[in-house]
């Protein structure tokens, strides 16, 4: 009689957990179906599926225009709140890596300031308008002095903003000539393409991504697996910046062309295309030391970790820990991904001095740059930054994150991970074959992404030039709860990935994040 009650009680609980399943799919569509319209084809009316969607987009869009996840599952994105973001079907998506959204998904600050200038005036921006000239008060007002004194450009992405940058540089020192850091992305433009490594040295450059013969690269600041590891890196890697303006000097001597001397230096104060290099300590100082003694000027390139991401206390990343004493000031700032919220805006901020060199050109205009609506968009991004504690946060989150991870890398799960690296929201995880030769694990770390989107919901990226770091720079909401979900579903992925057979691995593709 007990075997029947027990095999009654099992049949009832698996009942009852079909029935919640059930119940719960139900719900979620109900859900789904309350939160977006349905998804219509307005030529046929047909219904349009995540499949159609992707089938659409592979059509009507250029191969070379990425989709991420395209080799498993890509996430058709209908709904963001802070750090999360909902698919189709009203599943949550943990997003460790969208530093676009700055202040998070649909901040109900920054809705509202857009559509209440929305609804009043969106326009050219010859105009007079208050909202943009607060805002270039307010971005100013961030910077460390001089530049506190300088003057803003405000244009529509950070790929403007650095071929601007570039204008501003050739304007002040009537020279062509520019030393960039090899795997540096400062945009898309043909200018900033030729001064990004990352896209002029690929193998796959084509001749509209040919590095000039006015650039030097020089090798990037990295402790870890660079090329100067120990406690004189910093000044042995700006050794190599010296080198590079000399170079320049010599190739002008030699062509009689004094154009060709150096006239800018670039560098991302955190390089995430890299592989999250955060320079060390003296290096910027050091490298502007060079450029300026050579006639150049110097670029802070600040689209990917501006406006407080690495949680030092300072708005930009180039102040380090914000202290006076290793205070090091470039002489233009660009700012593009967090500073609208989504919406298309950034900015160039530069000293007077360099300013003034272009006031005698043709005059400068940008149609769309600081309109009204993404200037407000601007503003209420600052607002909340400043009101939530958002720098803070950044702070004591990353290192909490740094510290969790850590703790994983000395398990037996995580013998992959060979190095934990940078500051604030901006962290990368190098996974590594072996911590000796730190060859990296590319494969191992394409799966990994796989998993924890589709197992855990996820959303990570992959970037350096192994393909093997993890990045993470998520929106400034990012708290502890987001922490220990993340480096969870990294354990739990680790264990599983212990178990896949390595010739499955070999035969693994790069997963596009």
């Amino acid at each position: 009689m007990a075997v029947f009650t027990s095999m009654a009680s099992r049949l009832v609980a698996a009942g009852a957990a079909l029935v919640g399943a059930w119940l719960l799919r139900y719900a979620r569509r109900r859900r789904s179906a309350a939160l977006y319209p349905p998804l219509l084809d307005p030529s046929t009316g047909a219904p349009l599926s995540k499949a159609a969607i992707l089938k659409l987009r592979r059509t009507l869009f250029c191969a070379a225009q990425s989709v991420s996840y395209a080799n498993s599952d890509p996430l058709l994105a209908m709904r963001g709140r802070e750090h999360w973001l909902y698919d189709e079907d009203g599943r949550a998506y943990l997003d460790t890596r969208n530093n676009v959204c700055h202040v998070g998904h649909a901040n109900s600050a920054v809705a509202a300031a857009v559509s209440a200038q929305v609804s009043m005036l969106n326009t050219n921006t010859r105009y007079l308008h208050p909202t943009v000239c607060l805002l270039a008060r307010a971005l100013l007002k961030t910077l460390p002095p001089p530049l506190c004194d300088g003057v803003a450009f405000f244009v529509n992405s950070g790929s403007e903003a650095n071929d601007l940058a570039l204008r501003l540089a050739r304007a002040h020192t009537g020279r062509l000539g520019a030393v960039v850091v090899e795997h540096g992305y400062h945009g898309h433009t043909v200018a900033t393409v030729s001064i990004s490594p990352y896209k002029s040295g690929s193998a796959r450059a084509h001749s509209t991504a040919r590095q000039p013969e006015w650039v030097r690269a020089v090798p990037a600041p990295d402790v870890y697996r660079g090329v100067h590891r120990g406690a004189d890196a910093a000044e042995r890697y700006a050794e190599h910046v010296r080198d590079a303006c000399g170079a320049l000097g010599a190739l002008a001597d030699e062509r009689s062309d004094p154009s060709l001397r150096v006239g800018a230096f670039f560098v991302e104060s955190g390089m995430s295309v890299a592989g999250v290099l955060v320079p060390p300590d003296g290096y910027l100082r050091a490298c502007y030391a060079a450029v300026r003694a050579a006639g150049g000027v110097c670029i802070a390139d600040e689209v990917q970790t501006g406006l407080g991401r690495l949680g030092t206390g300072a708005w930009w990343a180039f102040e380090g820990d914000g202290k006076p004493r290793k205070a090091v000031v470039p002489d233009i700032v660009t700012v593009g991904k967090p500073l609208g919220n989504g919406m298309p805006i950034a900015a160039v901020l530069c000293s007077r001095e360099v300013a003034r060199s272009f006031e005698s050109g043709p005059e400068y205009f940008n149609t769309f740059g600081g309109n009204p609506v993404c200037a407000a968009a601007a503003l209420a991004v600052l607002g909340e930054v400043e009101a939530r504690g958002l720098r803070a946060r950044a702070a004591e989150t990353g290192a909490q994150l740094r510290r969790a991870l850590a703790d994983l890398a000395a398990t037996p799960q995580g013998a992959l991970i060979g190095d934990v690296r940078g500051g604030g929201l901006f962290v990368g995880v190098d996974f590594v074959t072996d911590r000796v030769t730190r060859t990296p694990a590319a494969a191992e770390a394409s799966w990994l992404c796989s998993r924890l989107k589709g197992t855990h919901r996820v959303l990570t990226s992959l970037d350096g030039p192994g393909d093997n770091v993890l990045v993470v720079k998520p929106p400034l909401t990012f708290g502890p709860a987001e922490v220990a979900l993340l480096v969870s579903a990294l354990d739990e992925s680790l264990r599983a990935l212990a178990l896949v057979p390595a010739c499955e691995l070999r035969t693994r593709g790069h997963t596009p994040t």
